[in-house]
């Protein structure tokens, strides 16, 4: 692709959206951002396969969801269009389904203002550009999109985002601040969608090799908070999680795998190194 930054583009230094599109077989990605993503894997060689694995779990709860009667999706942080987007899995089985994807990365909402032109539908898709951190601004966008109905039941998806430090003004990580306002914000019978990286019952060799890239992310694109089991689970606040509750990415209900969703196989589900899950609001 040409190496010509879109306008708001920096190529200063690699983007954690832009790193993970190249992960993912995509183009929106420059030279800076292969470089490091070529230097993590030769840290970490399964980090392709994490991020794969990370996007075939989005695929099934998207899936499971639409069984389940959802036709609004939102979702945060929904990075470069590449792999499956929501909507193309959710036309597949729902094509009355409606979508709004969000995001911080210039040539995140550019790629995927494109890909909608070229294969959307304006009344049923949009995508806005917004700031996880700024829920009440978030919503007003989504409303004015005219997409979905913020008053009838929706899954929001916020998928490999909250590892990513949520830098507040204080300098803290306001990711969980944040869930807490947008579970608020759900109107009743919602579904928050989940999955992030641990620390936690990682294979020994694994977490050694997961802690060097982060030290790597920390230091040459962004901060990074890894959360326990726990941690994780409370992002979900008293929302009811589907079966199997908190897992890893690898094995959140397989079965809901579409014809179009990647295959990973790890030895262990572990290995998949992103915890997975799915809450309904009362």
């Amino acid at each position: 692709m040409a190496e010509e930054p879109l306008p708001g583009v920096d190529l200063e230094r690699p983007s954690v959206a832009r790193v993970y599109d190249w992960y993912l077989g995509g183009t929106a990605n420059w030279a800076i951002d292969r470089e490091f993503g070529k230097k993590v894997l030769t840290t970490f060689p399964a980090g392709m396969y994490c991020a794969r694995a990370n996007r075939a779990f989005l695929h099934r709860a998207v899936r499971h969801l639409v069984a389940r009667g959802v036709r609004q999706f939102v979702d945060i942080g929904s990075g470069v269009p590449t792999m499956g987007n929501v909507h193309q899995v959710a036309d597949e089985v729902a094509p009355d389904s409606r979508v709004v994807y969000i995001d911080y990365e210039p040539v995140a909402v550019a790629h995927s203002r494109i890909l909608l032109e070229q294969h959307g539908d304006p009344a049923r898709h949009a995508v806005i550009h917004g700031d996880l951190r700024d829920p009440d601004g978030v919503w007003e966008a989504v409303a004015q999109t005219g997409v979905v109905d913020l008053d009838e039941p929706l899954a929001l998806l916020v998928t490999a985002v909250l590892h990513v430090q949520q830098t507040g003004p204080d300098g803290r990580d306001v990711g969980p601040e944040a869930i807490a306002q947008y579970r608020d914000l759900l109107p009743a019978g919602s579904y928050l969608v989940l999955s992030q990286i641990t620390h936690e019952g990682l294979p020994e060799e694994i977490a050694a090799q997961l802690h060097a890239i982060i030290r790597m992310y920390d230091d040459d694109v962004s901060k990074h908070v890894l959360r326990s089991k726990a941690e994780f689970g409370a992002l979900f606040g008293d929302f009811a999680l589907l079966e199997p509750g908190v897992t890893w990415t690898a094995s959140w209900h397989p079965e809901d795998s579409g014809p179009d969703t990647p295959v990973i196989d790890f030895a262990d589900p572990s290995e998949s190194v992103m915890l997975a899950g799915v809450g309904r609001k009362p």
